[in-house]
């Protein structure tokens, strides 16, 4: 088991892969999208030339991680034209393409880690007793430098929004 934690509702959950930090090149992605032409894979390919604010959060359909992709998508009309939202969680695309119409989140992408996780390991979210991703928010800048990270330490927990969105707003490239 490894030694990094979260909490839900107090009670500790261990997650897998490292913690990054300030200053690590973010790790490739392969997430699957649902599209109009059906599921389709994304890479950091899909996102040349934007900066991205990846929210991760465990799934859409509970509270605090509507609210926060409820949040981003309010937000991310007051950023910079090349900052990206993408929520990553392990709903199904399916699942996500129906929250995003029934919540008219259209601003932001959602993708999934269902079927590998694979992203969860790589930027250390994933909770291996509940195969759920922690909340979490990394901003990757246009060369994939990691310049925002919080691991939020318990999972029913709101992310800082304000320090996440001022990253954002500071990559101007």
């Amino acid at each position: 088991m490894n030694d990094r934690t979260v909490t839900m509702r107090g009670t500790p959950l261990h997650l897998r892969g490292i913690e990054l930090r300030v200053g690590d090149r973010a790790p490739d992605i392969r997430l699957q999208q649902r599209s109009p032409e059906g599921l389709k894979d994304i890479t950091w390919d899909d996102f040349d030339g934007k900066n991205v604010i990846l929210s991760v959060v465990p799934s859409l359909d509970t509270p605090v991680c509507e609210k926060q992709t409820v949040r981003f998508n309010d937000e991310v009309i007051s950023l910079p034209a090349n900052v990206e939202v993408l929520t990553v969680s392990m709903d199904l695309p399916f699942a996500q393409a129906r929250f995003c119409s029934e919540k008219g989140t259209h601003q932001v992408q959602t993708a999934s880690d269902h079927r590998t996780a694979e992203f969860g390991e790589a930027y250390g979210v994933l909770i291996e007793e509940l195969r759920l991703l922690a909340r979490a928010i990394f901003v990757v800048d246009v060369n994939r430098q990691i310049r925002y990270v919080e691991y939020v330490p318990e999972v029913t927990d709101q992310p800082d929004y304000d320090r996440a969105l001022a990253a954002a707003r500071e990559l101007t490239d």
